[in-house]
């Protein structure tokens, strides 16, 4: 979503900020709302009507859930029957629908499962493992310093001083620093970030984030390669790969303990979390405009499961919505 918004020169100082920054750094005490959202990625990314106001370059696709059963998730109606249709969309980041498939960063993962009564469980993940801000707040305020001047430039100084003050944004700017280029949506793995909940029929709760592991492994590109990629390769690739091998990707659900934050998006928990598989998903079409108009909200979930406290998650939702009216409207 922001990479190449950060100048290069910022990794050696965001280095030094994660560790000279103060632990009682605030963001933001102004309360945003959703909406400011939506008006903040058309300022970053200019007015494209009729799309997604983030992610709006995207690739539909379809496919099945087969589920695996296990006891963490006892009882669960996403996991108890069988194998059901799944509907796809992968994205880029940002809000332009031409955007260059060659550029670095943000790949975005929309997965609805539709279950025999109707209801739909939803995932949606990006590529990096944490989010730019441990809040709404947080996030709209280093966006905010993203934003060009009168003159169409962007003040790199702002950028530095708002991830010096605040220590939540730094994981997300430095993996923005890092990363390459995806060679396939078919190659990328993709993180939930967000905190959720199961409930048994007992009262006892899991706590989880989930995460998505392609079964062709993780595949980037250095520089010199992606640059003799076409602007448009993405849908090419994948459908070549579907023509050629199969196309299946792993849900994982990462098992929390009692220490791990369920509300902050930008901490990673520790990577000996025990994770267990809720089921495999395999891709069998690509291409078309069926999920053109699918709302992927994170928090439309099957019976049983429920959404954290995260005030990240919950903003989601409603972003979301008034992302899909505007859409729907031509706006």
């Amino acid at each position: 979503m922001i990479h190449n918004l950060i100048t290069p020169g910022l990794t050696a100082f965001i280095l030094i900020a994660g560790a000279t920054a103060t632990s009682n750094a605030v963001a933001n005490e102004n309360k945003i709302q959703a909406n400011d959202f939506v008006e903040i990625f058309v300022k970053l990314g200019g007015k494209h009507p009729g799309y997604r106001k983030a992610h709006a370059k995207g690739l539909c696709a379809s496919g099945t859930f087969l589920p695996a059963p296990n006891k963490h998730f006892q009882g669960s109606a996403l996991l108890s029957n069988g194998e059901l249709p799944v509907s796809m969309r992968f994205s880029l980041g940002g809000s332009n629908p031409t955007s260059d498939e060659k550029a670095p960063g943000t790949r975005g993962m929309g997965m609805q499962i539709e279950l025999p009564n109707g209801s739909l469980h939803t995932f949606t993940g990006n590529n990096f493992p944490v989010f730019a801000g441990k809040d709404p707040e947080t996030f709209h305020g280093f966006l905010s310093t993203l934003l060009p001047d009168e003159n169409g430039k962007s003040d790199s100084a702002k950028t530095i001083a708002f991830i010096q003050k605040h220590p939540s944004v730094q994981a997300n700017a430095m993996w923005n620093q890092t990363a390459k280029t995806p060679a396939s949506y078919a190659n990328t793995e993709f993180f939930g970030i967000h905190t959720f909940y199961f409930e048994q029929s007992n009262g006892h709760k899991t706590k989880f984030r989930w995460n998505i592991k392609p079964s062709l492994g993780v595949k980037t590109m250095e520089k010199a390669e992606a640059a003799n990629k076409p602007t448009e390769f993405l849908a090419d690739t994948f459908a070549q790969q579907l023509k050629n091998e199969t196309v299946r990707f792993t849900i994982m659900a990462s098992l929390g303990e009692a220490e791990d934050s369920d509300i902050d998006p930008s901490q990673q928990w520790p990577s000996e979390r025990p994770q267990v598989a809720l089921g495999t998903v395999t891709v069998k079409t690509s291409g078309g405009d069926a999920c053109k108009n699918t709302n992927f909200d994170p928090n439309i979930m099957s019976a049983g499961f429920m959404p954290s406290a995260d005030p990240v998650l919950k903003i989601r939702s409603q972003a979301y919505a008034i992302s899909f009216g505007k859409r729907l409207s031509g706006q």
